[in-house]
């Protein structure tokens, strides 16, 4: 078992051993193994993965499973193997001219949708392997603050840049998770902070590589990026538990979220009419 964990207060790495963080003197509980918090127990069931982190795949699934259904009982798409635009449309994709009707909330509910079996699955994937990592440094406040923010500015950006066209997915949250990455190997120069840095500049560069094939919305990736870049630049690392600043960033998680919620309660008395 690895000895090492992280102090809740500071962040910093300290063994299980400890009872006081030797860097902030703060008192530090038991190894979170041994008491599980709330936040653990869905995650806790795939070790690698983390409660925020299955609830955003959680919802992606849902959601692609009932587009998927909706459009196979329409007889307009392809099934599971690709979902039709009529589709994608009503379920909240990007779409410039309902955006520019007082439709706010489909630059949320955009990102949590996806056209296909391959995409959801790469980005799940991504999603899996970097979401637990920007929640570990970041801790889940500044993570959900960063996914949201990434995704809307993504959205927003494509909206600008191709308004004409459908877009969905949650690559745009994903380059936020990438830029915030970057932005802490920047802050933080030494050799854990290069290593960091060329790590996800490298997955920016394969993304942005990426971003070149047809029907891959550029923009909201860039924008995503961008987005995601600065929240990490500027909000820096968590300080200890009771510090304002948390409270600040707690209380922006919440609202994130509220804002959420609400985007798809709009979703869903626009859809119910329309069906």
């Amino acid at each position: 078992m690895d000895p090492r964990r992280m102090c809740p207060h500071c962040r910093a790495f300290i063994t299980t051993k400890d009872k006081i963080c030797p860097y902030c003197n703060e008192q530090v509980g038991p190894r979170a193994i041994d008491r599980r918090s709330p936040a653990d127990f869905l995650g806790g069931l795939i070790p690698h993965a983390r409660f925020n982190t299955m609830v955003i795949l959680l919802a992606n699934f849902g959601l692609y499973l009932a587009s998927t259904l909706y459009s196979m009982r329409a007889n307009e798409g392809g099934g599971f193997s690709g979902i039709d635009g009529n589709t994608l449309y009503a379920f909240g994709a990007k779409f410039g001219a309902a955006i520019a009707g007082g439709q706010w909330w489909r630059l949320v509910t955009a990102g949590f949708l996806h056209g296909g079996l391959l995409h959801i699955l790469m980005n799940s994937w991504v999603l899996f392997d970097l979401a637990p990592q920007v929640e570990e440094v970041y801790g889940a406040s500044r993570m959900w603050v960063i996914y949201f923010a990434s995704s809307v500015a993504g959205f927003y950006l494509s909206n600008l840049w191709n308004p004409g066209t459908l877009s969905v997915g949650a690559s745009a949250a994903l380059c936020g998770l990438i830029g915030a990455m970057i932005a802490l190997g920047v802050l933080h120069r030494s050799a854990a902070g290069d290593a960091i840095r060329s790590t996800y500049l490298r997955w920016a560069i394969y993304i942005l590589i990426f971003s070149f094939l047809p029907g891959v919305d550029m923009a909201a990736h860039i924008g995503g990026g961008i987005a995601g870049f600065g929240i990490g630049y500027l909000g820096g690392l968590p300080r200890y538990e009771g510090a304002a600043a948390e409270r600040l960033w707690q209380a922006g998680a919440w609202i994130c979220l509220g804002i959420t919620g609400l985007s798809f309660a709009l979703w869903w008395g626009w859809f119910s009419h329309l069906t």
